[in-house]
């Protein structure tokens, strides 16, 4: 039998047929108060999809061979211990590595040492600007063949800060002479989007802040002749718990940059490195933040992420220890390597919600984009305020939920387990600190839904 003609005895059935067949079941309800709801980012989700939701409307793939490594991150404080632990986690399934590096006294070819960095996606987050020691890092890439994404970002560091690592002339130097180290192998720009997402924003700022990130660093490096026909940038995501959405998220981020490196007439190889969110992690019924985290990234698989690093059930309240990164580690091998997401990146291409919402999110998103573009610039608007004070109404609209039980946390703000006590157990402190000093912006500031609830009931303990 030809399983191609399978279907053909049956008659196509229309979106409008599907709609009229629900509106009999629902025996006089109202189809729209009762099925169709409203995200934070004011779009309506029907409770199905057609093929005809697709008509007009672009699409984008991902192309077939691309796939996604398993990262990990390391904090650079011990050269010995750092070095020693990259070796490890490599062996026990690591493919890409995150370093972070505290100071500019770092010696990368100890870091480095007996590493195969060829072929190894390397990732760094400096917590410095300084010229040398990046360039003899970059050489040192370049020798060992080694494939990284610097993530140099001098606006997300302003945005998350309040300052400039130097001044703005300075920074902007210092990024111009670092960018004519690249190749295509080895990017310097980076735009964290992170900073945005567990600060409150939703996904549609999320992207168009993103974009107007990124499109300040063009302005100034096509300007400056730093860039002429290529490109690499680095994006970094956190991926919250809205499991279809942010697939589409991050879809759409990789379609709106490559819409705008269009525009510059430059060839882009956009890297889109995902982790899970803060913003919805809790201190109390922990163990809840391994299924969060599962699922978070199984969205950035789908997505279409290039690394995917998972965030440790204990992450907000405990130090690097070796059980919470084992755990997190072999969550993504086992998608990875049991569950078959090697190349699930394919598997959302052309499904009918995933493509309209994919479309409904960059449409949205480039509207801010040009609004923000039209008032004078991402880097103006957070100068004025403008970034901020949008983040802290989105972020107060989703508290307000959160707070009333509609967005539901198990354990936290639905099924709480009286008997919990974290008190003891806290060696980080999880809530936002706050510390007088003097900032030229104001800074945007992290944080967890979770947060006022959890100080309540640890002085309740």
């Amino acid at each position: 039998m030809n399983n191609t003609n399978l279907f053909q005895e049956f008659p196509e059935v229309s979106a409008k047929q599907w709609k009229q067949k629900i509106q009999m079941d629902l025996k006089g309800a109202d189809y729209n108060e009762t099925l169709v709801w409203e995200s934070l980012e004011g779009i309506n989700v029907k409770p199905f999809y057609h093929q005809e939701d697709l008509k007009n409307i672009p699409t984008y793939s991902l192309p077939k061979d691309h796939n996604w490594s398993v990262g990990q991150s390391i904090y650079v404080g011990d050269i010995q211990k750092a070095n020693a632990k990259a070796l490890e986690i490599l062996e026990k399934g690591a493919e890409s590595l995150i370093f972070t590096i505290p100071n500019e006294e770092t010696d990368f070819e100890a870091l480095f040492e007996g590493i195969n960095l060829e072929g190894l996606e390397l990732y760094f987050d400096f917590e410095f600007l300084a010229l040398e020691p990046i360039k003899k890092l970059v050489s040192l890439l370049k020798d060992k063949k080694a494939k990284a994404r610097l993530n140099i970002d001098i606006i997300g560091h302003l945005a998350k800060d309040g300052n400039w690592f130097h001044n703005l002339e300075k920074d902007h130097d210092l990024l111009t002479e670092l960018v004519s180290l690249g190749t295509l192998d080895i990017s310097i720009i980076g735009v964290d989007l992170s900073l945005y997402q567990n600060s409150g924003a939703n996904m549609v700022q999320q992207l168009a802040y993103g974009l107007a990130h990124a499109n300040e660093y063009l302005n100034h490096l096509v300007t400056s002749s730093a860039v002429e026909k290529s490109f690499p940038i680095a994006f970094k995501v956190a991926v919250g718990s809205n499991y279809f959405f942010e697939i589409a998220k991050i879809k759409a981020l990789r379609w709106l940059w490559n819409c705008l490196a269009a525009e510059y007439e430059i060839k882009s190889n956009c890297t889109i490195l995902a982790v899970p969110s803060k913003r919805n992690k809790t201190l109390y019924d922990y163990n809840v933040n391994m299924l969060r985290t599962t699922s978070e990234c199984m969205s950035a698989v789908l997505g279409g992420a290039d690394t995917v690093c998972n965030l440790a059930y204990d992450a907000i309240y405990h130090k690097d220890n070796e059980f919470g990164e084992r755990i997190a580690r072999n969550q993504l091998l086992l998608l990875k390597e049991e569950g078959y997401f090697i190349e699930a990146s394919q598997f959302a291409n052309g499904t009918y919600y995933i493509e309209s919402l994919t479309n409904q999110l960059a449409e949205k998103a480039l509207v801010l984009f040009k609004q923000i573009e039209k008032a004078g610039g991402f880097l103006d608007s957070l100068k004025k305020g403008m970034v901020q004070r949008k983040i802290k109404k989105s972020a107060e609209k989703e508290q307000q939920l959160f707070d009333e039980g509609k967005i539901v946390s198990l354990g936290t703000n639905k099924y709480q387990n009286p008997q919990d006590r974290m008190k003891d157990n806290l060696e980080l402190y999880p809530f936002v600190k706050t510390k007088a000093r003097k900032t030229i912006i104001e800074p945007i500031i992290e944080k967890r839904l979770a947060e006022a609830s959890e100080q309540k009931r640890l002085n309740d303990e």
